[in-house]
């Protein structure tokens, strides 16, 4: 029997259901646990803020898609010791919708310290990897091939290669991709597989009931007990909110984001907190881009948007990639004002963009409930250890762009100069009084505000995402991994997500 897909359009009054598992946030985790308790044939619900999109709502302009897709219009940033741009979706699929389809396991040594340090029993790689292959079954994951790289992504191959470094083509949740470099603005293709075209219909085709447009306030419970949440329909876009609505459920599940799930449990009578690690330890990958121009065109908007990785540099705390975004968000990163502005735009035919994200273990935040919203407020602050590993990685992207036959590379770093002509001019990128704040940052991997711990005290879920607390309520988003999963976290909250969904299903 099939489930459905409400919009807001659809509602007309106030909204009372009741289900077996409830499932709040459709992102890639949370579509997940909401396709597989449907497969085992309990009644679920799924409920998603944002609204649905299609390709007619795809826009190329960078400036309106993330108004349209992103909370607070794109303009979420850290604030406190760093100041850092952070995107997260509003939309049915989640950050799958706007992201670039990576998809890459985390290696053995990462989740190896994560069960010492963590007091984990069965989240080694071994235990994993049956788990990331049904993910990567079900999405047709696998290596972006060459006919698709373009320019850009072969470039970054090149100068891996020369310097000995190894690289590979990056494993996507793509079928058919045209290498049209959308990712960031919404697959026009719909070759990226976003959980809103492959888990989400899936679960709807086995009976799930879809409410977007509501958004979640509260977690009802009685004792150790959820009973179901409360929230209001809000339009899309403008999040004016409408009707009530209430969801009764046998079994809660957060998969809201690693921001919004803590701000929704502090909001609910600080639920889940014996240990008070809720929305505490906000980490990220904090990502610096280095553009490099070369003699010839590279044709950077042609090609897949990251299709070329390099995970050789993962033990010294960083990861290489190659990326595209519309111009217009890229140039922010561009030095001078009018005309030469303008020359440096010109050269962007000639360009590519190349990225590191880094683990900053020693890096930590926290997220609060700002007064009257449920929008978070985020403090966070970069470690220097953590700065000169960052210093390190623009190092090694500047070697691997003159390698690659690059004639200037533009590092966008402050108390530097707007370009460099030579690796001995880019040596300048190691210098030991490198600051955070010298730095132009973008932190789109976020985890670790209800993090995962053997031992209640110190942590916000057990192993299965299961609230020490509260017996029936699970957390299945990224802010349940205790620290960085080394690597681009979707893939590994997804595993994570989908070994969690038999033990929500069985407690249904």
């Amino acid at each position: 029997m099939s489930g459905v897909v409400r919009v807001f359009a659809e509602y007309d009054r106030d909204v009372h259901e009741s289900c077996d598992v409830l499932v709040v946030g459709s992102g890639p985790a949370g579509a997940v646990v909401a396709h597989e308790a449907a497969a085992a044939g309990k009644d679920v619900v799924l409920i998603e803020e944002g609204p649905p999109f299609t390709p007619d709502d795809f826009v190329l302009d960078g400036s309106l898609s993330m108004a349209r897709t992103m909370r607070e219009g794109g303009l979420r940033t850290t604030r406190g010791g760093f100041f850092m741009p952070t995107m997260q979706a509003i939309a049915l699929g989640g950050g799958s919708l706007v992201n670039s389809a990576i998809c890459v396991r985390s290696p053995d040594f990462t989740l190896d310290a994560w069960c010492e340090q963590y007091r984990l029993r069965r989240t080694t790689r071994a235990d994993l990897d049956p788990h990331y292959q049904a993910i990567e079954d079900f999405l047709g994951i696998t290596p972006t091939p060459d006919d698709v790289q373009g320019p850009r992504n072969l470039l970054f191959r090149d100068g891996c290669t020369k310097l000995g470094f190894s690289s590979e083509p990056i494993a996507r949740n793509v079928r058919g991709c045209v290498g049209s470099g959308e990712c960031f603005t919404g697959c026009r293709t719909r070759a990226k597989q976003s959980v809103d075209i492959s888990y989400v219909p899936a679960a709807v085709k086995n009976g799930a009931r879809v409410l977007t447009s509501v958004q979640v306030q509260q977690v009802l419970t009685s004792g150790r007990r959820a009973l179901g949440v409360v929230g209001q329909v809000v339009r899309p876009y403008t999040g004016e909110a409408s009707f009530k609505v209430r969801v009764d459920a046998k079994v809660v599940v957060l998969a809201a984001g690693c921001m919004a799930t803590p701000v929704l449990l502090q909001k609910s009578g600080d639920l889940a907190n014996a240990s008070g690690q809720v929305g505490e330890n906000l980490q990220f990958h904090p990502g610096v881009a280095l553009m490099g121009v070369f003699p010839d065109r590279t044709h950077p908007q042609f090609g897949a948007t990251q299709g070329y990785q390099s995970l050789h540099f993962l033990r010294q705390g960083f990861k290489l990639e190659t990326l595209w975004a519309p111009p217009g968000v890229l140039a922010v990163r561009l030095p001078g004002f009018g005309f030469d502005l303008k020359q440096n735009l010109a050269r962007f035919p000639y360009s590519a963009i190349w990225d590191a994200i880094s683990s900053c273990n020693r890096s930590l935040g926290r997220v609060r409930a700002r007064r009257g919203t449920m929008d978070p407020a985020l403090t966070y602050s970069v470690h220097p250890d953590d700065v000169k590993i960052m210093g390190e990685a623009m190092w090694v992207l500047a070697q691997i762009f003159f390698a690659a036959g690059a004639t200037s590379v533009l590092p966008g770093v402050h108390r530097m100069p707007d370009e460099m002509f030579s690796l001995a001019e880019a040596e300048v990128l190691r210098k030991p009084d490198l600051r955070a704040s010298d730095l132009t940052c973008g932190g789109n991997h976020v985890f670790s505000t209800t993090r995962m711990h053997g031992d209640a005290q110190q942590g916000v879920v057990d192993e299965m995402g299961r609230c020490h607390d509260t017996e029936n309520l699970y957390v299945v988003d990224t802010g349940i991994l205790p620290r960085s999963p080394s690597v681009n976290p979707m893939l590994t909250a997804m595993a994570l997500a989908h070994r969690s969904a038999g033990e929500i299903t069985h407690r249904a």
